[in-house]
Order: structure tokens, then sequence, then C-alpha cells
């Protein structure tokens, strides 16, 4: 027993060395450049295959074709990247959701063009670059983890790569050559791949998708190590490598044993999920906001074009429509990734296990395999898998509430791999399982008409979520999500509903392609397969459904020709020059045809300018006198009509805003310690103060942002410590940000609808008079928010908040941005406002604002109220305060 004991060790010291790479890499990359390398596992594929093709194709020596794939190619691929796909969007202004995409088209492309240079076949001649031994891939681990971590603590580089992890801006602003100290990272990162690929490939089936996918899974010692600790990465690396050998000896019976033989061979994909799923973040950079963009209409006619192409099929294909059944199909799967993360702006890779579970469920219900429910035809089965796998879609659901960025990608992707691993790797979903079409849609024509039919239903369905209040606050919620919280959006129930539906369309288009293929076949619905839908979606236009169905078409046929991969490497193109055109083909279109127009003005020859002034004369009618528009209403602040809400201050019938005691701590940091404020109606209450004074943080505590570690943020009577922010704000407390809180893809029009028809008091004519009140009413009232002035969006986002009537408006920093016109017209709105009974809290730096518009100025520094009064005296005895110092 010993002796088995001491092999199963090596054996898992080996696995924990290679894996232990894979995290010093992944960690060192995301340290200098802030990108979570997901091409990490396709590097390693790549030069796998290189090494074979130098030393077992071409005859080369080992040594010589080890160090041109490590010493050169490697590292080379690492700078090309760097330069090529990462340094331009960090110059076109760094937005993590783009270098997201980015690393994944990456991916993607080397996935497909390995599969286009040496097939999709796996290869078992993959030559061994150290001995099977353990013990050299753990010195290679532990002197490569010993010698970066000297190299980070003791040398001027290392300064340099903290100086840029800690502010990339600060550190160039300091000399520091960023560019260099990334380009360094992906370099060793990319020489980390590219090692693991070459120890692993003699030891596992090299082929470019389960190699990448099985490097991939042990992301999850760099997750562990929260992307910061080499040492807690080789650690974990080699614990998990160890356990998952000592596992081997474990023999279980009866009706678990295939499970649990799947986690001891999966140990790595179980650490991936507890990581992914229990770990609260990831690291400082783990939020990645959308780019703030208008949306890019569709075509006219593209829609028409679409139909004719979809129908094409049915007349000139014959009776054997093999291929073309697969692209509606495939069409309803994207359209799952339009609603969750076009619609709702959440990243999810892991769309492809609910495609396999919709078709999995549908064959076991068919075959009367499923437990408990008998036999049904194969269109119930279909339309009883949706049901079952749609509440499923809480397993990326539930941890979005909580994530977002990366962190949720990682979630999303690992729960991914571990339905590939733990239910569509067991025996009942690879033994055979057949699969028929509906009775009366045998053939390929009819079953394709069927699919046409369930396509139409599913566009229907995802047009709904984008229509009407659901739709508005779904791209509130993709937008901006605190302003949506802020605007009322329950935003929790929003994520749900978003993945549920998401999971749902997801099934059925799974359910469909398994009839149209007439087989369950789980490697239709591996987690790299997901990755590669996800990105043909993002570069179509994630928001588009019709970029959907132009993706289905796309990968279908590309990939139904000689050579497979032509589809993957495609998509990979795109995806890595997605950060050029964020919103899609249309928008790319439309911007080289605004640069192939012709800068200068067209003038016109002396002909036509005469025959073009006779035309004019000829086809001018008489027009009636148009009377000038009336001009904008200032009426009082919207939705004022009634008011209802529980406890309120008996002196004028409104709740008040008050905190008793409050402290807030961030790391052993005291930002609040003891703060209480009354926030009365019909009053204008500031607050002033240095920075770091506690504003921003009491301003978060009312608003809910943040929670207190101790004392009572109380609305009249009532306890709101511990309500969410959109909950506050249905309360009647609305709140503005510092920086800009519009949702850019919405008119100005829709932006104030939002508030309105999710505010305290919903009120039909709310957003007319909100419009009319701060001047935003007539054509530009239908203009996108996007591009408008700091002024304008100013004015947008004042009029939302008072769109759903509240009794309390939380305002931080109103006047920044605005010039002093906007700023005398912002007071009079405020005044206005007070006046009607609004209570209003102001956090504002500038002063002389705050001394002609306040009713009460409260003075914080070091987290407490140090004087409170008018704003003349409180402003004069600050003044004399600071001329004394």
């Amino acid at each position: 027993m010993s002796s088995l004991t001491y092999d199963l060790t090596l054996a898992g010291l080996s696995v924990g060395g290679a894996a232990a790479l894979t995290g010093i890499g992944l960690i060192v990359t995301y340290r200098a450049t802030g990108v979570l390398n997901f091409a990490h596992g396709a590097i390693a594929m790549v030069c796998a295959y290189v090494l074979r093709q130098c030393v077992v194709e071409w005859g080369w020596p080992l040594w010589a074709g080890a160090a041109v794939t490590l010493v050169v190619l490697a590292p080379a691929l690492g700078v090309l990247l760097e330069r090529f796909v990462f340094r331009p969007l960090s110059v076109l202004g760094g937005d993590p959701a783009q270098t997201l995409v980015a690393s994944i088209g990456v991916f993607v492309l080397l996935v497909g063009g390995a599969a286009l240079l040496w097939g999709q076949g796996a290869r078992d001649d993959a030559p061994k670059l150290v001995s099977a031994d353990p013990w050299g891939q753990l010195a290679v681990a532990l002197l490569l983890a010993a010698g970066v971590g000297a190299v980070i603590r003791w040398t001027r580089f290392g300064r340099e790569l903290r100086a840029v992890v800690d502010d990339r801006g600060l550190a160039v602003l300091g000399g520091i050559d960023a560019d260099r100290v990334a380009a360094a990272g992906w370099a060793f990162g990319s020489f980390t791949a590219g090692l693991t690929g070459v120890l692993l490939a003699p030891y596992v089936r090299l082929d470019p998708y389960g190699l990448p996918l099985l490097v991939m899974e042990v992301v999850a010692v760099a997750v562990a190590a929260r992307m910061r600790s080499l040492p807690v990465a080789v650690v974990a690396a080699l614990a998990i490598g160890v356990g998952q050998s000592q596992l081997t000896r474990l023999h279980p019976s009866g009706w678990a044993e295939p499970l649990l033989q799947a986690v001891g061979a999966n140990l790595f994909v179980v650490a991936l999920l507890l990581a992914a799923l229990v770990l609260p973040r990831i690291g400082t950079r783990d939020a990645l906001p959308r780019t703030a963009t208008a949306r890019v209409p569709t075509p006219q006619g593209a829609w028409i074009v679409a139909m004719v192409l979809f129908l094409l099929p049915l007349g000139f294909a014959g009776s054997d429509l093999h291929t073309s059944v697969q692209v509606p199909a495939l069409g309803v799967v994207l359209l799952s990734l339009v609603v969750v993360t076009g619609r709702s702006g959440q990243i999810s890779l892991g769309q492809a296990a609910y495609a396999g579970l919709g078709a999995l469920f549908t064959a076991l219900l068919a075959a009367g395999r499923f437990p408990v429910l008998p036999r049904l035809p194969e269109l119930a089965a279909l339309a009883l898998a949706v049901v079952l796998v749609a509440p499923l879609g809480l397993l990326t659901g539930w941890p979005a509430i909580t994530r977002r960025g990366l962190a949720l990608a990682l979630a999303t992707f690992a729960v991914g791999v571990g339905v590939s691993r733990f239910v569509f790797a067991q025996p009942y979903a690879t033994s055979g399982l057949y699969l028929g079409r509906p009775e009366g849609f045998d053939s390929d024509r009819a079953y394709y008409v069927l699919e046409l039919v369930l396509l139409a239903l599913a566009l229907l369905a995802t047009h709904a979520l984008r229509r009407g209040r659901t739709g508005r606050a779904l791209a509130a919620l993709r937008d901006h999500e605190s302003g949506a919280s802020a605007a009322g959006v329950r935003v929790p129930a929003l994520k749900l509903l978003a993945f549920v539906a998401g999971a749902a369309l997801a099934a059925l288009g799974g359910g469909m392609l398994g009839m149209g293929l007439r087989a369950f076949d789980s490697t239709a619905y591996d987690p790299v397969r997901g990755l590669l839908w996800f990105a043909a979606v993002i570069v179509l236009g994630a928001d588009s459904t019709l970029g959907a169905l132009g993706a289905a078409a796309l990968l279908v046929g590309l990939d139904a020709g000689a050579r497979g991969g032509v589809a993957a490497a495609l998509i990979g193109v795109l995806a890595v020059l997605v950060g050029r055109f964020p919103g899609g083909p249309y928008e790319a279109v439309r911007a080289v045809a605004g640069r192939l127009r012709p800068s200068g003005p067209l003038v016109l020859t002396p002909l036509g300018a005469e025959v073009g002034q006779r035309l004019h004369t000829s086809l001018r009618a008489p027009t009636p006198t148009s009377k000038p528009a009336p001009a904008p209403t200032s009426d009082a602040a919207p939705g004022r009509k009634t008011r209802t809400g529980g406890n309120t201050d008996p002196a004028d019938g409104r709740a008040v805003l008050t905190t008793h005691d409050l402290h807030a701590r961030y790391d052993g940091f005291t930002a609040l310690a003891g703060v209480d404020l009354t926030v009365p109606p019909g009053r204008i209450t500031a607050i002033v103060g240095p920075n770091g004074a506690g504003k921003s943080t009491l301003f978060h505590c009312l608003a809910g942002t943040i929670r207190p570690s101790q004392g009572q943020v109380r609305y009249g009577d009532r306890d709101i410590t511990h309500l969410s922010p959109h909950a506050r704000t249905r309360l009647g407390i609305a709140r503005t940000f510092q920086q800009l809180a519009v949702f850019p893809t919405l008119t100005v029009a829709e932006n104030i609808q939002v508030g309105a028809e999710q505010g305290h008091i919903p009120d039909p004519g709310a957003t007319d008079r909100a419009l009319r009140l701060f001047g935003l009413n007539g054509p530009r009232a239908n203009a996108p928010a996007a591009g408008l002035p700091t002024g304008t969006l100013r004015r947008v986002e004042l009029a939302r908040a008072l769109a759903g009537s509240p009794s309390v408006l939380l305002l931080d920093e109103p006047a920044a941005g605005l010039d002093t016109a906007e700023v005398t017209a912002l007071a009079r709105v405020l005044r206005a406002l007070a006046a009607d009974g609004t209570a209003l809290l102001v956090v504002e730096h500038d002063l002389d604002l705050v001394a002609d518009l306040a009713d009460v100025v409260h003075v914080m520094t070091a987290g407490r109220i140090i004087a409170s009064g008018p704003p003349a005296h409180v402003l004069d005895t600050l003044d004399a305060r600071e001329s004394a110092v």
C-alpha cells in the first residue's frame, strides 16, 4: 500500500507541476497587463503541435525542436499578441470587456488554425521533452516560481511591474515603459504556456480541442491564488494534482459510481467550480464595463434578405437538407446569447452546456430513459426538456447577482466545463443514445419547416424582451448596472430572468440540433464550442438577432466544407479585431463608408446648377406659415399628484431620512465614525469637506450601495439599513452619480421612462413632464443618449431620478462638468424641488454653489460631522479655520 501511495503521489506531482506552470504564466500575464489570458491553453496546444512537427515530421533533434518552440516561437507569440491585439485595445481605452472578447478570439483563432493545419484527429506520438519521472517537471515549476518571485521582489523590472499593476497611468508618468513591461509579461506567460503544452502532450491526446480545454481547466490554481500569489498557485496545483491521483485508488460501487469516478478524475474541474463560485472576487480589476455606444440599427431590407436565404434550401437543396437543418437550430442557441449578453449585458461562456442539456433531456424523454417520467413523443419531449432546463439557468444566473465581468466569465465557464465533465461524459449520455424526429416531420424537408416555425417563435420571444418596460429595464441593466439599480430596476431578479430565458432558448436549440442529427453527440456541446459561439455572437453584434442568425449560417456553412476549423479561424480573426468595431459588422460597414465619402463639399458644374435651380422652382409648393413652438413650461416636479408610503413625518406628511451612529470600515480603515444625520423634507442639505473625509461613503450608505458596519439608516420609522438600492428607490429615495449614469443605447425619453416605470410612484405622464421641465422635449427626446454633451446628460440623469416621484433626492457632485449657465439653471430647479417638498441632500465641492443653494451645511472630517448650521455661518467658520492653518 505504501508503494502504491508513493507511486500515485509521484504521478500527482507530475500533473501538479504542469498545472503550476500554467498558474505561474497566467498570474504573471495578469499582473503585468490585467488580462486573464483565455488563450493560454490554445498557445500550449500550438507549441505542442509545433514541437511534434519539428521532431516527428521533419526529423529534427529534440533539443533543436524544443529550442525553436520554447525559446523562439512561444515568447514571440506573446509579444505579437501584446503588440498587435492587446496594446491597441489599451490605446483605444482599455475596455476590459473588449479585452476579454479579444482573448477568447485568440483562443478560437489558434484552435481553428491548428485544426486547419494539422487536422482534427488526435495524435499520440508527441515527443517527450523530459522523462516520465515527475521530479523533472516539479523542479522546472519550482525553479520558475522561485525565479519569477525573485525578479518581482528584488529587481528593477519587478518594481516596474508592481508599479504598472498598481496604477499604469501613474507609472507611465513616472517614466516607466508600461508597454515594455506588458510585452515581457506576455512573452513569459506564453513561454510557460508552451512549456505546459510540450510537457503534457505525450501523456494526453494531442488534438486542437482537448488539450486547450485541459489546460484551461487548471486555471483553478490561478483563481485560488487570487491572480496574485505564486506560492499559493504552486501549492494549490501540487495539492490538487496529488489529490486527484490518490482518488484513483477508490473504487466506489452503486448508482453513484460513474459520478464519483468522474469527480476523482476531474478534481481540477471541481476546484475550478469551487474557486469561481465560492471566492467572492478574482482580483482588483474584475469588473468589465460595457462600451457606451448607441445601438446601430439593422439596415433596411436585411430581414427580407435573411428570410429569403433561410427559405432557399426548401426550393433548391432537394430532399437532403442534412447540413441546412443545423442552421435554424444553432440560430436558436445563439439567440440565447443575444438575450443573456446582448440584452442584459451579462457574460455567459456556458451556454453550450444548456444546449447540450436540452438535447440530452429530449433524447432521454423520447427514449423513456428519464427517471420517473414515461416515454414521450419527440415534440412533447422537446417541450418538457425546455421546461426542465430553464430553471437550471440559475446555475449561472445566481452567481451573476454578486459577480460581474471576469468573475462572472469564469463562473459561467466553470459551470460549462462541469456539466461537460460530470453530465455529458456519463455512460447514460454516451452509450448509443439516439434521437428521432417528431411524427410527420421525419424527412429533412419537413423537419426544416418545423425548425423554421420554432425559430420564428424564438425570434418573437427574443423580440419581446427588447420592447416595453422589461426591454428598457434590460437595456438599463446592460448599459449601467448601478444606474439601473438606482432607477429602481430590480437588478437581481432581472439577471435571473435573463439567464433562465437564455437557458430555455439554448435548450430548445440544443434539442432541435439533436433531432436534426438524429443522435445526442456530447462533443457538439463541449466548452470550446461554447467559447466559439460566444465569440461569433459578439463579433456579429451581441444585441442583433439578425447577427445571431448570420453567425449560425456562417458557422454551419464553413464547417460543412472539406476542412474543419475554417469557421473558428474566421471568427477568431473577427473577435481579435472586435475592439475596433464593438458595435458589430454594421458599425464597421458604416465607418468604412464614412471614410470613403469625399471630405470636401460637392460642387455642381454650371449646367448642373442651372438644372437644379429649375427643378427646385418647379417642384416648390406653397406651405402654410409655421407658428413657433411654444416655450417649454416649467412644471413642478413630475408626479407630485399623490404620495404613498408608510411612515412619515407628521409635520408635513413626508418621510424623513436619518442616520444613527453610522460606522463604516474598509480593510481596517475607518471611513465613518458615528455619523448622525437628518435630511428633512422641503430643505436642501449639503455635505462638504476635504477628500477622504467620508462624504462619498456616507452618500453610498444612504443610497444602499455600501452597507455600514454599525449603525442604522432609517426612512421615517422604518429601518432600511439592509435594503438594496432599487428597493430604496421604490420607497422614494432617488440618487444621481458623480460619474454620469445614463443608458447610452436608449433614447433620452427612454432613459427618463425607466425612472418613471420603476420608481416610487409609477405615473404614465411623468416622462413628458420631466422632459418639459428640463427642456429635453422635442426632437432631442428621441435622440440616443450616447454622444450627448455632459450638461444635457446631467439633465437626463436628474430627470430620470425625478420621474419616479421621489421624496428624497441624493445628489453626488451634481455640478460636475457643467458650465456657469448650466449650474445656474440646475440651482433654480433644485430650489423649486425643495419648495415642492422634496428632501435634497447634496455632496458638492463647489462651495459657492453650496452657499447659494443649501439651507443646512454639514462639514465632515475623518469620518465625522464636525460642524453644522446655516451655510453663511458654517462656511465662514470653515474659511477661518483654513486661514488659521
